[in-house]
């Protein structure tokens, strides 16, 4: 019987993804933590508009306003 190939959502997958990321995830905590608050509050800002414009452009393609994604 063949074995099937493991796929990157398998437990071992995530695993060794979790592992992998890990180092990557607390270097930028200790950025964050690093930041001056004016900094951090100008990144959130961001964020914020970033989540805003990205609600405005499903809503436009769902109300059938707005540039629609080629097919």
């Amino acid at each position: 019987m063949a074995r099937l190939p493991r796929t990157p959502t398998s437990r071992t997958g995530m695993l060794r993804g979790a592992r992998r990321a890990w180092p990557v995830v607390l270097m930028a905590w200790e950025r964050w933590q690093a930041l001056p608050e004016a900094d951090k509050e100008r990144y959130r800002r961001q964020a914020r508009e970033y989540v805003a414009r990205g609600r405005r452009v499903i809503e436009a393609r769902s109300s059938g306003r707005g540039p629609r994604r080629p097919r």
